[in-house]
């Protein structure tokens, strides 16, 4: 279980951080936890393979974290998907993304089995949260 210590940690020393479902939309809850995301000081690098190509929130869009160039920069991804897409995205990260530390589900978003993996191979998982609410408390 993820303690406030940890979520505290993950806001002040993650950099960068791949939104694996970031919407144009800014309605969608994605966007505005994106440039929230932004706002504290965080680059995020979108990831949606609908929107690849484009640009969102002025950082261009990746149709896959296989696709982020920068990868090695990448120390967190928070993922806007539906929680039966979950372990395909853990699994891809585990293996493209080499200073990974942080596995972040959204609220709604769980797998036990996926977040098992991760936390497996050493990365901090937070499952069913969101960090526009809980980076501020």
């Amino acid at each position: 279980m993820t303690t406030q210590t940890d979520i505290d940690r993950i806001a002040a020393e993650t950099r960068v951080i791949a939104v694996v479902g970031l919407s144009p939309k800014p309605e969608r809850p994605s966007f505005g936890v994106a440039r929230f995301l932004q706002a504290r000081g965080h680059r995020i690098v979108p990831v949606n393979p609908g929107h690849a190509g484009r640009q969102i929130l002025g950082e261009t869009v990746h149709a896959s974290l296989s696709d982020i160039p920068e990868r090695d920069a990448v120390d967190m991804i928070d993922i806007f998907r539906q929680s039966d897409a979950v372990p395909a995205i853990v699994d891809e990260a585990l293996e493209v993304l080499p200073n990974l530390k942080t596995v972040w589900m959204q609220i709604g978003v769980m797998h036990p089995g996926a977040a098992a993996k991760a936390e497996a191979a050493g990365k901090t998982v937070v499952q069913d949260k969101c960090p526009k609410i809980e980076f501020p408390r």
